[in-house]
């Protein structure tokens, strides 16, 4: 599956990815919901850039453990 197959498997929107902040306002998705005790919940959105780069990883992960990868679900929990 090619980058923009991949990307096209998220929904994106503008907001500041949680790593490249100094970039400011850019299409983003969220890879996870934080639930602060004393606040309100917080996405936590990531870049097309650190989605491609998570992806990566968990594609070279499930390559070592010998299970099957499957692009558009970062930020599920690992099974």
């Amino acid at each position: 599956m090619d980058r923009q197959h991949i990307l096209d498997l998220y929904e994106w929107r503008p907001a500041i990815c949680f790593r490249h902040p100094g970039r400011g306002v850019i299409d983003t998705t969220v890879v996870k919901t934080i639930h602060p005790r004393d606040d309100d919940d917080r996405e936590v959105r990531a870049c097309q850039e650190c989605v491609m780069a998570m992806e990566d990883m968990q594609r070279e992960a499930a390559a070592r453990s010998g299970s099957d990868y499957e692009p558009g679900r970062v930020g599920e929990a690992s099974p």
